[in-house]
């Protein structure tokens, strides 16, 4: 009886780690919220969104407010459209919103960020941000410097 106890809670610790690692997995690859369909959805056209993909988090102020829902591209345009999610608690960003792609942390995920404006109206479902800035992406920067410093 005593080898049966043992068998029981070694099987229950296995459980538990396999559960763990399934939650760690989870948020590494930012699937971790099942639900959060609710708020309301922008979109911001950009020339450049480098590694951006869907469910990258949308911060402002380092906060997380949304994620990005879908990237297109739009071929009137011809510039990725990219539709954001924000949650309906961040109901308040002004109509004069920038938004920017940034690179964090050690993989360089990139990610959306915010910057709100002065606008006393707010921006509701279906709106357009305005102004945009694209990603930065390193070969286009070095290949920029390689070819200023060649013609010195």
């Amino acid at each position: 009886m005593n080898s049966r106890a043992i068998e029981i809670l070694v099987g229950f610790f296995m459980a538990l780690g396999i559960a763990a690692l399934v939650m760690l997995a989870l948020q590494v690859s930012n699937l971790a919220s099942f639900g959060g369909d609710n708020g309301y959805r922008v979109e911001a056209y950009f020339e450049d969104i480098g590694g951006l993909k869907v469910r990258s988090q949308v911060a402002v102020g380092g906060v997380q407010v949304g994620k990005v829902e879908s990237i297109d591209y739009d071929m009137d345009t011809f510039k990725a459209r990219v539709t954001i999610n924000i949650q309906e608690q961040y109901n308040s960003f002004p109509l004069d919103t920038s938004a920017n792609i940034y690179t964090a942390g050690l993989l360089c995920e990139q990610y959306s960020g915010l910057e709100p404006g002065g606008d006393v109206d707010f921006l509701t479902d279906g709106d357009v941000i305005e102004i945009t800035q694209s990603a930065m992406v390193l070969e286009r920067l070095i290949g920029q410097y390689l070819f200023s410093s060649a013609g010195k």
